[in-house]
């Protein structure tokens, strides 16, 4: 695996982002963005967990740093292209935490990393995204732009000054129209359940994600789950950094012991 195609794919915050120092981390936390996200979202996270975790934060093409490359508008190919390029977790035990969009995509890393034995991760964490078992809403916003960006400014998330800004505008639609035209053709990988512990996080006013439909989570491994739900909307993550810190360091604790 060169470094040079791992290094296009991660991105590394926090205190210490020395490979020697991160390989020491007790575990390996793999972050996955939302729909037109960056794997700056993590940042925080990153910072919190900086001497627990080596944290590597997901950059899809298209936005940020590769936003000259075009968004790739189909979760299994996204899928395989992060597995593809993952490799090991040098011994150490691996958490897959995606939010939204991200938490299919986590869904589907896990399981392709599951088809290789001894591969499978050792925790995946979901939020704020249903089952791919439960029913999805109706996509007919998808090739509107009007419409798609109504729909982004009212579950919050993404930055005004970009949506209100016609150039910056123009800098972030790509990357929206690709992600959400993803969804919108997204059925999850038919096959046996993952065996992997899953955690799923929900809000309880997240009209995306709404609980029951989070709960269907269950279905989808033959492991242990656990449902924890908060108060707020889609991006209830966003004031609890802290606690989300928290709360996956007790998981793995929980998931090693």
């Amino acid at each position: 695996m060169a470094s040079s195609e791992r290094n296009l794919w991660f991105r590394k915050f926090g205190t210490d982002t020395r490979e020697a120092a991160r390989a020491g981390a007790p575990f390996e936390l793999i972050c996955f963005p939302h729909a037109g996200g960056a794997a700056s979202y993590w940042r925080g996270l990153a910072v919190e967990l900086a001497h627990d975790a080596d944290v590597l934060a997901v950059q899809y093409p298209g936005r940020q740093d590769r936003y000259r490359e075009p968004a790739v508008a189909d979760l299994h190919r996204l899928a395989d292209l992060i597995t593809g390029v993952l490799g090991g977790s040098g011994g150490r035990p691996r958490v897959l935490l995606g939010h939204s969009m991200g938490a299919s995509l986590a869904y589907e890393v896990a399981a392709r990393l599951s088809r290789t034995p001894g591969g499978s991760p050792d925790l995946l964490i979901v939020s704020a995204r249903r089952a791919p078992s439960a029913p999805e809403p109706g996509w007919g916003w998808v090739g509107d732009d009007t419409a798609l960006l109504r729909r982004v400014r009212a579950l919050g998330g993404t930055d005004a000054a970009f949506l209100d800004d016609p150039e910056l505008r123009e800098l972030v639609l790509p990357a929206l129209r690709g992600d959400y035209g993803a969804l919108a053709s997204y059925r999850g990988t038919p096959g046996r359940p993952l065996s992997c512990p899953v955690l799923a996080l929900a809000a309880d006013g997240d009209p995306e994600a709404p609980v029951r439909e989070v709960e269907a989570w269950q279905g989808h491994t033959s492991g242990d789950f656990r449902l924890r739900v908060f108060e707020g909307g889609h991006f209830y993550l966003g004031s609890r950094v802290e606690e989300l810190a928290d709360l996956i360091r007790g998981s793995v604790t929980a998931t090693s012991g």
